[in-house]
């Protein structure tokens, strides 16, 4: 009997942890968007370069802000913004965004814009940049 209620226990927290996880998973919206979506939907709006102060310098996005994704604040720096407006994040080919994308996802972000291609896509797209 004690074996028997503890499989049902088991199955019921199983089921929960599920329930629970598949619905934070539904709330967070990260959409991989072309430069042009990327372009027309980003306007007036909060855009992240997360590559290197070198990266950035080279030439950017109109608008950008620069956070770094391998310096140790880059979580604390991602936390000012408000999580209920929209991040529009974007590295050099979009490799690192897919993982910073996650990572801002979990902080309770709940739309996030990646670029797809990253820099070199926007470039390829004959989109400006500015130095």
């Amino acid at each position: 009997m004690k074996l028997k209620a503890k499989q049902l226990l088991l199955v019921f927290v199983g089921v929960l942890f599920l329930s629970c996880s598949n619905s934070q998973q539904n709330n967070t919206a990260i959409k991989v968007v072309s430069p042009q979506e990327f372009k027309q939907l980003s306007n007036q709006k909060t855009i992240i370069d997360i590559r290197t102060p070198g990266e950035f310098a080279q030439g950017h996005i109109e608008g950008a802000v620069n956070i770094n994704y391998f310096d140790k604040n880059f979580i604390n720096k991602i936390a000012e913004f408000n999580k209920n407006e929209p991040l529009f994040v974007y590295c050099r080919s979009g490799n690192r965004t897919s993982s910073a994308s996650r990572k801002i996802a979990n902080m309770g972000f709940t739309q996030i814009y990646d670029l797809e291609g990253g820099m070199i896509n926007w470039v390829r797209n004959k989109n400006q940049l500015v130095k």
